[in-house]
């Protein structure tokens, strides 16, 4: 609601409730990048309060910008992309954008659409998590936008680039399962037929710990699948509990793809994690609230979403425009539950 009597808010009205000058204000609703975090807040506050509303069309019209962001993701409907997709929008809308999001279902020709389709010349800045496309592609990437990659394909200089740690994130889940007792982790979640090696990544971690540990690597304990979902998740624990010698640990590397290993071993008449421990990746809401709890990678996906928008932010607005692509590693933590034997 605006200032009392139908008033209109003003920007020095802003400035004086944030108790800033009115050119920090105008830095903050022109999305400059020269603004301290808990000071561009501070004036977000104000905003919202006085319920200021800037021209934001007017202001782009004059900067030549739009106002628009987009981001391309393999599937809207996956609990992980789902809230990043939400934190995006949120930290997009501190800034003064609107994201646009095109779901990509991991083709790469949809992915290669979205970085030089028409669509591209209408958008501020982009960002994609791409399933389908690798490194040679996305270097060739020249449309002009500012672009930032999130995940494992690597733009290797043409572009930021935000990630986590997957070989890191995968040993320690591998170390913490052989420390809990167990001596045969299988690995669910292998992705040949995708170019962006995320997979790849979390099965080398995985063989560090063990041959660290001193264990044999068994290539009958780990099974590729088609997609991250609880499908193929029960489907795989079942051709591994229908295996010779069953694995008592099982590492999944997409928290859907746990949940389904869960519900085929509980189907079949065994304790979760009395009988087989299950592991998961992502920290997804339906994970912390499974029976039992899921022992998961809980990637700081709300630095994601701030990473990625600053990266946008340097780039649309010139401060970084002649500076080599950065790469920043986003941590994670590893979260014991249940299902591994808290």
């Amino acid at each position: 609601m605006g200032r009392g009597g139908g008033v209109a808010a003003r920007l020095k009205d802003v400035a004086e409730r944030a108790g800033v000058s009115v050119r920090t204000v105008s830095n903050v609703v022109s999305n400059a990048p020269a603004v301290a975090p808990d000071t561009r807040a501070r004036v977000r506050r104000a905003i919202d309060e006085l319920g200021y509303r800037p021209n934001l069309a007017a202001r782009n019209l004059r900067q030549g910008r739009t106002g628009l962001i987009g981001l391309a993701i393999p599937e809207i409907h996956s609990p992980y992309f789902g809230e990043l997709a939400g934190l995006l929008v949120e930290a997009a809308r501190e800034r003064g954008w609107t994201l646009l999001i095109e779901q990509t279902a991991g083709s790469a020709e949809r992915e290669l659409e979205f970085l030089s389709g028409r669509a591209s010349n209408t958008l501020d800045g982009m960002a994609i998590s791409p399933w389908a496309i690798g490194t040679e592609q996305l270097r060739r990437h020249t449309g002009g936008t500012p672009l930032v990659v999130l995940g494992e394909s690597d733009p290797q200089g043409a572009a930021d680039h935000v990630v986590i740690d997957n070989v890191a994130a995968a040993r320690e889940m591998t170390s913490h399962l052989l420390e809990s007792g167990r001596t045969r982790v299988a690995a669910v979640g292998s992705q040949p037929h995708l170019g962006n090696g995320t997979a790849a990544l979390r099965l080398r971690g995985m063989h560090e710990a063990l041959a660290a540990a001193g264990r044999t690597i068994d290539p009958a304990l780990e099974v590729p699948v088609a997609s991250l979902h609880r499908e193929e998740g029960r489907r795989a624990m079942g051709r591994l509990l229908d295996h010779g010698s069953p694995p008592d640990a099982v590492f999944c590397f997409s928290d859907e793809l746990a949940l389904g290993a869960v519900y085929e071993a509980k189907r079949r008449g065994l304790d979760v994690p009395g009988d087989v421990a299950v592991a998961g990746f992502d920290d997804i809401e339906d994970g912390r609230y499974a029976t039992p709890g899921l022992t998961t990678i809980s990637p700081r996906k709300d630095q994601i979403a701030a990473s990625t928008l600053q990266c946008l932010a340097d780039r649309v607005y010139g401060r970084l425009d002649h500076l080599p692509a950065r790469r920043i590693t986003v941590p994670h933590r590893l979260v014991v539950r249940e299902s591994t034997g808290r």
